[in-house]
């Protein structure tokens, strides 16, 4: 039996700067989930730390992905897939060091169609009907320019094991609600 789970999506720096964070929550509420829960914080280093883990799977993982997209490119990086994706968690840890809205939404297959409806991580890539192919045109190639990380406008987990992690970190669970909406038995009946 398939039942509803839960993704977080986190609106970065640039989505609240640009004042279309309504735009955004309403793409998630339109596909059908529910919010259940959301925040506004500026994080800590310390919870920034904790949510890109300083881990070396992930690290050397990222790297590696990384150096493919790059290479495709015609662009050799002479940095280790280690050295790539500790520069990775520093440039993503620095671009949430200023207010975000973090969300939890809920839903059937919420973390698989979360990212379809983000879209993909280069915003340049992003194919039209995307939050990332709608509203931004930042690239690898500028962000790695002006060294910092691309503006994808939000984080959305990759899969339900990272979603259970990562909302962990950022809600207590007396922060998140199960209620009642009318309309989910018609969207999910």
């Amino acid at each position: 039996m398939v039942t509803p789970e839960c993704t977080l999506v986190i609106l970065k720096p640039d989505t609240v700067q640009r004042a279309i964070v309504g735009q955004i929550i309403s793409r998630f509420e339109q596909k059908g989930f529910r919010i259940a829960g959301m925040r506004m914080l500026n994080p800590t280093s310390e919870k920034l730390g904790i949510h890109y883990a300083d881990d070396l799977v992930w690290k050397k993982s990222v790297g590696a992905k990384t150096r493919e997209k790059m290479s495709s490119r015609g662009i050799a990086i002479k940095e280790s897939d280690e050295e790539i994706g500790a520069r990775i968690r520093e440039w993503n840890m620095k671009g949430l060091q200023a207010p975000v809205i973090a969300i939890v939404f809920e839903g059937y297959h919420a973390v698989e169609l979360g990212r379809k409806i983000v879209g993909d991580t280069e915003p340049r890539s992003a194919l039209p009907g995307t939050i990332r192919g709608d509203f931004s045109t930042d690239s690898y190639d500028k962000a790695d320019e002006d060294k910092r990380v691309v503006r994808g406008l939000v984080h959305a987990s990759g899969s339900v094991k990272e979603a259970e992690r990562e909302i962990k970190v950022w809600f207590k669970d007396e922060e998140l609600f199960d209620y009642p909406r009318h309309d989910w038995a018609i969207m999910h009946g």
